[in-house]
């Protein structure tokens, strides 16, 4: 299986998820093209990396695709564009597909760091910063409920802002043009959400603008939990064993079927 990072960019932010997987399947966890290159990045160059990897990989049957935050919406743009090519899709912690939900996401996290900032006025200054400013500077503190300490063997690279922001512009541009999500019809792979209660990105709403295209999408939510289940001390244990069972049916299914 592949298991997809988030960000755009966020390279290395999946390790947990795929270290917890690894006992019990051949993971494979890619970094994605950085910035820098000749042409701007964008979530199609992002699906023929993947493509190119997943023929590389060449099993016999299409691999799981497991995706954390932008790397689930990563996932399902490729099963669009490579429908017979993508195995079980696991989205974990996912992006946002509409205005409203990212709306929503943004009001959440404004309110969690207001919430913060008039309980430690030390910090009172950033109230003055730009709102994606404040998001990004607080992200972690709105995204986490209750997180593990990080593993001493983190392997994290530089957050690459000119990588997010490439990407990230052209995903919203293809939201807007009315290719995504709607592009998620042709989908024939059976599809998960895994999703924090305390997730800033609003995981009921997420799945409702799914729904319609994706019809056998099914949806896990966990209390306690945030942005990133395989670090959150709460639901971590349930995360994993809900992961692992529905990967392992829907592995045997499709060998079955």
């Amino acid at each position: 299986m592949i298991v997809l990072h988030g960000g755009p960019a966020a390279t290395g932010s999946a390790q947990e998820l795929a270290r917890g997987l690894s006992d019990g399947f051949r993971v494979i966890e890619p970094w994605q093209r950085g910035s820098g290159g000749d042409e701007l990045l964008s979530v199609a160059r992002h699906v023929a990396d993947l493509h190119e990897l997943v023929r590389e990989v060449g099993e016999e049957r299409p691999p799981a695709l497991i995706g954390e935050s932008w790397g689930a919406m990563l996932a399902l743009a490729y099963a669009a564009a490579h429908p017979h090519e993508a195995g079980p899709i696991a989205l974990v912690g996912c992006g946002t597909f509409d205005r409203s939900s990212r709306t929503r996401g943004v009001r959440i996290r404004e309110e969690r760091i207001a919430q913060y900032l008039a309980e430690h006025p030390e910090y009172s200054s950033d109230l003055h910063l730009r709102p994606g400013e404040r998001i990004m500077k607080w992200q972690n503190m709105t995204d986490r409920y209750d997180p593990l300490p990080e593993t001493s063997n983190a392997e994290n690279a530089p957050f690459d802002m000119q990588a997010f922001t490439e990407t990230w512009k052209d995903m919203l541009h293809c939201q807007e043009s009315g290719l995504y999500p709607a592009a998620f019809a042709v989908i024939h792979s059976p599809v998960i959400m895994l999703h924090g209660a305390y997730d800033p990105h609003p995981g009921k709403m997420i799945r409702d603008s799914l729904k319609p295209y994706l019809p056998q999408l099914e949806y896990r939510e966990f209390e306690k939990c945030g942005h990133h289940p395989a670090i959150e001390r709460h639901a971590r244990e349930a995360f994993f064993t809900a992961l692992r069972d529905w990967l392992a049916k829907s592995l045997l299914d499709g060998v079955s079927g």
